[in-house]
């Protein structure tokens, strides 16, 4: 497997460690100094490097040559969409990895694939293409009440505002469609050393920007595990706490919802999903009706969980590529509400939550936890500290995360769990 990550994201890392513990052979290309560097077992891990990041995955591509390239963020998975377009000899390997080809637009469009959702069946908000403010004007006047606002490209809660006007709207708008400057990506190469800075620029269409009905509820959020067309399995969960009003899930509950599945099964069938996806809801408040409001389509957080009686997602694909599995097996977890690692002690540490859920730390992989614990390296050099104080931007530490760590180990013991040698506490400058 090649796992493609452009972002300091945990997730990839995780997926990692568990898809070596099923017997496959991963390999990485990621920006430098990535956690997945630090996972036991790992084989190459290949940097972008220059300003061509397509050429890098090119040629990691073709030194692996992968059964199937994981890939762990939305820019990962636009770039296999541009090299499918480019390289007819890469469409059978892209294919597997990610979905049919016909899926491709509709799966970067929130509009259409909100369209191919209601096709099949599935229920979705009311959403329509904004081409102009004489379109938001129209909405409100037939349609009062709140509304989302969605930027196309956009990935991790970017993009998306919540507004209950048609000014706040128009304003949203104005914002998503303002056209980047050259000085934003020479920003993101300095300072953020992001090394898809120019790619996006150079691969950057004309902002697409949709508008959404508001469902009142509570959000839920699904990964699921597919091949070629056939829905392999699912975890759901419903969301407890988020990083921000739109940011990625903290701390989430384990549920099973016959309609959310059901959903799954005929997305990944009528768009011919293949390899990890993510599906976002709303749980409607008062009926508990599931409304997908969007796609990803890549592995979210979800899939390294060890669930009873269904193992972990990354398994199934395993089994799917027909990976032997290794001897190395973990406990599945058996609590229903669950603390993602360390994005829940860093945005949520006196959430009471804290003190019931299960702690998803990689104990095995001591050298993991280290690194997870650190800021994402570039924020650790002196250009970026110097930047963020100038700017008085503030970044999210990890307070009482010494404290924390100790109960989640404690709980551990108490389980008659094996657990690697107590994690140092890092300097606090990092």
């Amino acid at each position: 497997m090649l796992i493609t990550a452009t972002t300091a994201w945990p997730l990839s890392a995780r997926l990692a460690v568990r898809l070596i513990a099923h017997g496959c052979q991963v390999h990485a290309l990621c920006p430098r100094e990535h956690a997945l560097s630090t996972v036991t077992g790992m084989g190459t891990v290949r940097r972008y490097s220059g300003l061509d990041s397509m050429r890098a995955l090119e040629k990691a591509i073709t030194a692996v040559h992968p059964d199937i390239i994981v890939p762990c963020d939305d820019r990962a998975v636009w770039q296999l969409h541009d090299l499918h377009a480019r390289r007819p000899d890469l469409h059978q390997l892209i294919e597997s990895s990610i979905g049919h080809a016909d899926s491709f637009a509709r799966v970067r469009s929130r509009a259409e694939l909100m369209a191919a959702a209601g096709e099949a069946g599935i229920r979705v908000p009311e959403t329509r293409i904004v081409r102009s403010p004489d379109d938001l004007s129209g909405w409100f006047r037939s349609r009062p009440g709140g509304a989302v606002v969605k930027l196309d490209g956009t990935w991790g809660g970017r993009g998306v505002q919540v507004v209950a006007s048609e000014r706040e709207a128009v304003e949203a708008w104005a914002r998503f469609t303002a056209r980047e400057t050259p000085g934003t990506s020479l920003k993101r190469w300095v300072i953020d050393r992001d090394p898809l800075a120019f790619w996006a620029r150079q691969s950057h269409q004309a902002p697409t920007v949709s508008i959404q009905k508001f469902i009142p509820g509570r959000p839920a959020n699904a990964m699921l595990a597919a091949w070629r067309g056939q829905l392999l399995g699912l975890v759901g969960v419903e969301v407890l706490c988020t990083q921000g009003p739109t940011g990625a899930s903290t701390v989430v509950r384990i549920i099973h919802h016959a309609e959310i599945e059901r959903s799954a099964r005929e997305l990944v069938r009528g768009l011919g999903l293949s390899g990890f996806h993510g599906l976002d809801f709303i749980l409607e408040e008062g009926s508990g009706a599931p409304w997908l409001i969007e796609l990803n389509a890549r592995c979210t957080q979800l899939g390294h969980l060890i669930l009873p009686g269904q193992g972990d997602l990354a398994g199934m694909i395993c089994t799917a590529l027909g990976a032997a599995g290794s001897a190395r097996t973990e406990l599945p977890i058996d609590r229903e509400i669950i603390a993602f690692f360390p994005q829940a002690l860093a945005w949520n540490p006196d959430s009471p939550f804290m003190q019931q859920c299960h702690h998803d730390i990689p104990w095995t992989e001591q050298a993991l936890v280290r690194e997870l614990l650190r800021d994402p390296w570039p924020e650790r050099l002196w250009l970026s500290r110097l930047y963020n104080r100038l700017r008085g931007t503030n970044t999210k530490s990890l307070p009482k995360v010494v404290n924390l760590l100790r109960v989640a180990a404690l709980e551990r013991q108490s389980r008659g769990s094996v657990m690697a040698a107590p994690v140092e506490r890092m300097p606090d400058s990092h």
